[in-house]
């Protein structure tokens, strides 16, 4: 590019901040064109310092003024030092016409050509508002000027007094509606005061509530507890009621050709070698109960006392001091002892005088065998079976021995119908 199509470039658009060429025509204004453009823009500047207001101008920031930045503190004006002097006059000439522009408008100069016209559209706008604005001013204008028609003032007063004394009213009806609000706060308060008290008395009411209720629970609970135990206890009595204490403690049974007692077997045979220590067991529980049958009816035996003493019983000869073994042990030596046959005879003696005890207190009671002197006779075929084990076999002797538990059985059971509970 020549030196004659350069072109300096010393100013930037204020709105977009790009650079921009000035117009050739700005080199050449004169002082009277400065004076016209330095006039105000608005007829009325509206820039009159209040009094009041003067305060606010401390904080008050001045326009930025483009001749400011001549002396360094803005721009620089670089050049290759041909013609600075002619330079500096001309760049100094403009920017205090466009600082003269910018303190006479609202907008800050230069502007470059696309923002020029998009303020030009915004003031045209804002023009055509306000001219729109004047129309309907000067229309309101006229018709104030139209109505020339002087005010009644006799009746404006009369109007005015008419509103004082409503005035007068309103204020009056206001201070009792103050008075009305004050007891209205004061009668809120009261049952607020009552409201606090009826709360706390209600929160102990549902503490004492919550704590009888719980013992009512407790109670009840209690109650089901003993109503159950009692139903149960019940059913304990009336099941003790209907069970016979002789029956429970005393089950005579059979086993084969073996009378049995409590499980345990009475008697021997050749076949079946029965130990001796399970008969005197039986003995033992044979023993038993004779003696609590004799003392549930009130028998006392005569010439004998039956003595039962487990595995080792005995009958007791009265007046002799003499004990008769209702036990054994086996062996050649025992089968040659006499006095284990004269206990057995002394017990179906002592059996037959509690027959005969409750033949006389029940004249339909009769026992299925009959027993005398030491045997026992079966009524259906006439056999009768001694109760020794001398010169006996051992299945004459066992049958004796079972058909023996047998009546037996049938004394128990009389007894037990005699004194069962109502």
């Amino acid at each position: 590019m020549s030196e004659a199509e350069k072109q300096a470039v010393s100013f930037a658009c204020q709105r977009c901040m790009q650079p921009i060429v000035l117009d050739e025509q700005l080199d050449k204004i004169n002082d009277h064109a400065m004076a016209e453009l330095s006039l105000p823009i608005y007829g009325d500047n509206g820039n009159v310092l209040d009094p009041q207001g003067a305060s606010s101008f401390d904080h008050f920031v001045p326009p930025y003024r483009l001749t400011d930045s001549i002396n360094g503190t803005g721009f620089m004006l670089v050049s290759d030092g041909r013609d600075s002097k002619k330079m500096s006059a001309a760049f100094k000439l403009k920017a205090e016409l466009f600082d003269c522009l910018s303190s006479n408008s609202e907008i800050d100069h230069p502007l470059c050509e696309e923002c020029a016209d998009s303020m030009l559209e915004i003031m045209d706008r804002e023009l055509k508002i306000a001219e729109d604005e004047w129309h309907v001013y000067k229309t309101y204008l006229d018709e104030l000027e139209q109505q020339r028609e002087a005010p009644n003032v006799d009746a404006l007063d009369k109007e005015l007094e008419e509103l004082k004394r409503s005035e007068q009213q309103l204020l009056s009806e206001l201070g009792q509606l103050k008075e009305e609000e004050q007891q209205l706060k004061d009668a809120i308060a009261q049952e607020e005061q009552e409201r606090e008290q009826l709360h706390e008395q209600e929160e102990s009411y549902w503490r004492e509530y919550t704590k009888h209720r719980r013992e009512l629970m407790l109670t009840e609970d209690d109650k089901r507890s003993l109503e159950s135990q009692i139903a149960y206890s019940r059913q304990q009595l009336d099941k003790l009621r209907d069970t016979n204490i002789f029956n429970i403690t005393f089950h005579i049974w059979h086993a084969g050709h073996f009378g049995t007692i409590n499980n345990f077997r009475l008697g021997r045979l050749p076949t079946v070698s029965v130990d001796w220590s399970e008969i005197n067991a039986a003995w033992g529980q044979t023993v038993l109960l004779l003696s609590a049958l004799a003392r549930k009816i009130g028998l006392t035996f005569e010439r004998y006392r039956v003595v039962p003493f487990g595995n080792h019983s005995y009958v007791e000869v009265l007046g002799e001091n003499r004990e008769l073994p209702l036990y054994g042990s086996g062996g050649f030596k025992f089968f040659w002892d006499t006095k284990f046959d004269a206990a057995m005879v002394a017990f179906l003696d002592c059996l037959t005088q509690f027959q005969k005890e409750v033949e006389k207190r029940d004249t339909e009671f009769l026992l299925p065998y009959k027993m005398e002197k030491g045997k026992i006779i079966d009524p259906s075929t006439g056999n009768s079976y001694s109760i020794k084990i001398q010169f006996n076999s051992e299945e004459q002797w066992t049958k004796a021995l079972k058909f023996m538990l047998t009546n037996l059985k049938w004394g128990l059971a009389w007894v037990s119908s005699q004194f069962v509970s109502p």
